[in-house]
């Protein structure tokens, strides 16, 4: 099959262009004069607006399978009487028909990579695969009440064979927090991320009793704890961060870690705070998006999100210029954040690119990056290309009836 070409697209400025998918799955060519040669495979955008990818800076893709379980518990009575014990009954197909729902919801929305932290995770790499998106995935690690030895063991078996899989998934630690990994095993997590400059996934400071916990065992805030450790470096991605004080967000800064904010989840589990934008922006931390698993959020749509993360943070800073939507975009697509996996339209970079409708409604009149930050929803995204593959065209997926038919028979078998 011949590489794919797109023609008659435009840029957020209004320029027309085309743009030429190399056969390794990179941009080989963009610009006003890209044509399609006879035989090429074309995809013609009628002026339709390019735009990079989102990227999802931190979810549980196979957590659709637990939409709307628990949604009126608190966070800890969630997880330990709703979600961990399904969880323990999960298995392969589980997590591979969960996470295939996860991808044709986020594809919808305009997703091309995320950041995923679950069990089964060859299963979830396997319909990442499938799917055709990026990812990076990490196997939870708890090891409070388990054997130690064996966790530890099992980490490294996961980081193995993630790495086996290649193509476009990449293998990630993720010890789940500090709450629930003994200090050795951060300590362990932390050596083994540097032998295998392996990223490391971690839920950090998402609730105050977390806070005050950490500093009672250990006489250190969490981002403090986690530094000693050795386990706070420029792999690092620290989901929540809502508890952070500014001497943390200057550490996190200096060591080049990256936090993601979530503000559907924590908005919908009440953890009390809204991430601090303004003070990360000002110290110079890394900053990305996500969603959290759709057990918590319960939409995987990261344009939803957008809205809420940019209203939360003029909210609680009570200043309508706490983020601008420049600022706001570039962190949904990960570009205030290099570990997350930006992909740039540019030659050479990957062809992983979005076509939205200028006639949505919301895109339709206005300024375009205050209507994506604001206005837009997952209608306006009618075409997703990863690695030069169309993973949506004109808003169809031809296999969401087949994937939803097999989410729905996994969530029964497991009583959801």
């Amino acid at each position: 099959m011949s590489a794919l070409v797109v023609i008659g697209a435009r840029t957020p400025d209004g320029a027309t262009v085309g743009l030429r998918c190399a056969p390794d799955g990179t941009i080989g060519d963009l610009g006003p004069d890209v044509s399609a040669a006879p035989g090429e495979e074309t995809l013609d955008a009628g002026g339709q607006v390019l735009v990079p990818p989102l990227v999802n800076g931190h979810t549980h893709a196979a957590m659709t399978l637990f939409r709307g379980s628990g949604g009126d518990l608190p966070l800890m009575p969630w997880l330990e009487d709703r979600i961990w014990p399904v969880e323990a009954r999960l298995d392969d197909e589980d997590v591979y028909w969960g996470t295939r729902l996860a991808c044709l919801e986020m594809i919808r929305s305009g997703t091309a990579r995320f950041w995923d932290m679950y069990w089964h995770p060859e299963a979830t790499a396997r319909a990442v695969a499938d799917a055709g998106m990026r990812a990076s995935i990490g196997a939870p690690f708890f090891d409070k009440g388990r054997d130690v030895a064996a966790m530890r063991t099992e980490a490294v078996e996961h980081l193995d064979a993630l790495s086996a899989v290649g193509g476009l998934v990449d293998p990630a630690l993720a010890p789940h927090s500090i709450y629930m990994v003994s200090e050795g095993s951060l300590r362990f997590i932390a050596e083994l991320s540097a032998e295998r400059e392996a990223p490391v996934q971690i839920h950090l400071s998402e609730t105050k009793p977390e806070v005050d916990d950490c500093i009672g065992e250990h006489g250190l805030r969490p981002a403090a704890y986690l530094d000693e450790l050795g386990l706070l470096t420029e792999r690092t991605v620290l989901a929540h961060g809502v508890w952070l004080d500014d001497e943390e967000l200057d550490l996190i800064a200096a060591r080049r870690a990256t936090i993601v904010s979530n503000p559907a989840a924590n908005m919908k589990l009440a953890v009390g705070k809204i991430f601090d934008y303004p003070s990360a922006r000002a110290a110079g931390v890394r900053v990305g998006l996500g969603t959290d698993g759709a057990g918590s959020n319960d939409s995987l749509d990261l344009l939803a999100d957008l809205k809420l993360f940019a209203l939360a943070q003029r909210h609680a800073a009570s200043d309508a210029t706490a983020i601008s939507v420049d600022d706001a975009w570039a962190i949904a697509t990960g570009a205030k954040a290099p570990l997350l996996g930006a992909t740039p339209l540019e030659v050479g970079a990957s062809a992983d690119f979005v076509l939205l409708d200028p006639n949505a409604p919301e895109l339709a009149i206005g300024d375009l990056l205050a209507d994506l930050v604001y206005a837009a929803d997952r209608t306006a995204v009618d075409t997703v290309v990863v690695a030069g593959r169309v993973l949506m065209r004109g808003g169809e997926q031809p296999e969401r009836d087949e994937v939803v038919a097999k989410a729905r028979e996994r969530a029964k078998r497991l009583g959801l």
